[in-house]
């Protein structure tokens, strides 16, 4: 997020002011009316005097960081909130409309996996459906251009689909990258739903490269899937730190800095009011960071849910199926205990369905290993026994919030990430590559 450095002249001094560059005019004369005590909200003015409108954004009036603003006497009254009208009240999106667009997704992408054989009708449904999502209009713009991607890899599914196993890897990056161009174009159009779209770009964009490396290096399906479980499970883990961006402004204090362009020019007399972070800068940077999580969180499900299976059913050597069910499992174990320290319900619940979704794949494995009859019964009640358990210990005993636990689940989750990692070398068939290698110099020698 760009924030703006401002000096503003009023009628109670020159205040220093870091907003956001998204800010409108408005905005800053009441931060300069709260912070000067003023009875009323100024005017802002240019330094050459042109007044700016109050609906404006200060980046479209062409102020820049280090400008100077002029406020002048104004007359609508200060600190007066401006309540929203009862009409645009009804007409906002409500809670639930997020859940819908997300069965739309999930729908589109049914559609284009029921399309395979016969793609022409249902494609052209699917790309009409992801040019009306990018078209920047309409109370539900924002949720629209958020689903748009997925309607486009659906189509682009459906068209390049090949049931061969080499080729299934670019076909899922092909999908990748139709996503990534479908959320470019929509980011492109209108700037809404930022955090969204910026995931879909990056996270399709990387698995078309991705896969694309591994088809030219003539590497097996089973590579391109075990990376990106990998990393799903990495980004778990590298994701949070990167999603809250505090800008410098709000870190550093400006007046104590060394003499620049912007704080070297004379000083008037009087006290000089101090730049201090802003309450409503503050949750601007808490929602972005919110927003950012919760679509990376829901990328690391879709990654993981099908990476994971596919990755099992590639795996059919011994040596290699045996890595492949130990990244599952414990790519499975990574995820659920990262989804421990996110406090936003959402992601936590995404990263945790992720995780346990590996495990219902290596389950379901597991159990087909299993010969018929009273064995496989014995394993299900296990499992299902120890599902209870695990409820009724988080709704009795919430001993896992104790700093005891806390310092416990930090070391199992490093264990896990460290031991998926180390099972790559072994899912991928580098171990028994180098292991055949050693045997057949072992017997020419």
């Amino acid at each position: 997020m760009d924030i703006l450095a401002l000096s503003v002249h009023g009628p109670a001094g020159v205040l220093d002011l870091a907003v956001p560059a998204s800010a409108d005019a408005s905005d800053v004369a009441e931060a300069y009316a709260r912070r000067a005590g003023l009875a009323s909200v100024p005017e802002l003015r240019t330094r050459t005097g042109t007044p700016i409108p109050g609906d404006t954004e200060l980046t479209r009036a062409g102020v820049g960081a280090g400008d100077l603003l002029v406020a002048t006497t104004g007359v609508t009254p200060a600190m007066t909130s401006r309540p929203t009208p009862r009409r645009e009240a009804r007409r906002a999106p409500g809670p639930l409309t997020a859940l819908w667009f997300c069965v739309a997704a999930a729908a589109a992408g049914l559609a284009g996996w029921c399309a395979r054989t016969e793609p022409e009708p249902t494609v052209w449904v699917l790309l009409l459906a992801t040019v009306v999502g990018v078209v920047p209009t309409g109370r539900f713009a924002a949720y629209r251009v958020v689903a748009a991607p997925a309607f486009a890899a659906a189509a682009a599914f459906a068209v390049v689909w090949d049931p061969n196993p080499v080729r299934l890897p670019m076909v899922v990056g092909v999908t990748g990258l139709a996503a990534a161009l479908a959320a470019a174009v929509g980011r492109a159009l209108a700037p809404k739903a930022e955090e969204a779209l910026r995931v879909w770009i990056i996270v399709g964009a990387g698995v078309f490269a991705l896969t694309g490396l591994c088809a030219l290096a003539g590497a097996p399906p089973r590579m391109a899937w075990a990376l990106l479980l990998l990393g799903a499970l990495l980004a778990a883990r590298f994701v949070p730190g990167l999603a809250i961006d505090v800008p410098d402004q709000y870190l550093i204090d400006l007046e104590r800095l060394a003499v620049t362009a912007w704080s070297a020019r004379e000083q008037p007399t009087g006290k000089r009011g101090r730049s201090v972070v802003p309450l409503d800068a503050v949750g601007v940077v808490a929602a972005r960071g919110t927003r950012l999580v919760t679509a990376s969180a829901a990328a690391i499900l879709v990654v993981a849910v099908v990476s994971a299976p596919l990755l099992l059913a590639t795996a059919t050597l011994p040596i290699d199926r045996i890595g492949a069910r130990l990244l599952v499992g414990f790519a499975g174990a990574g995820l659920v205990l990262a989804a421990r320290s996110h406090r936003h319900a959402a992601a936590r619940a995404l990263l945790r369905t992720a995780g346990l979704g590996c495990w219902v794949a290596l389950l379901v494995v597991l159990l087909g290993d299993l010969p018929a009859g009273s064995a496989r019964w014995v394993v299900l009640g296990a499992v299902a026994l120890a599902v209870v358990l695990v409820v009724v210990a988080v709704a009795v005993g919430r001993g896992w919030r104790s700093a005891w636990w806390s310092r416990r689940a930090e070391v199992a989750e490093g264990l896990s990430v460290a031991i998926a990692v180390a099972s790559v070398v072994v899912s991928v068939g580098w171990f028994r590559q180098l292991w055949e290698l050693a045997s057949l110099w072992e017997m020419s020698s």
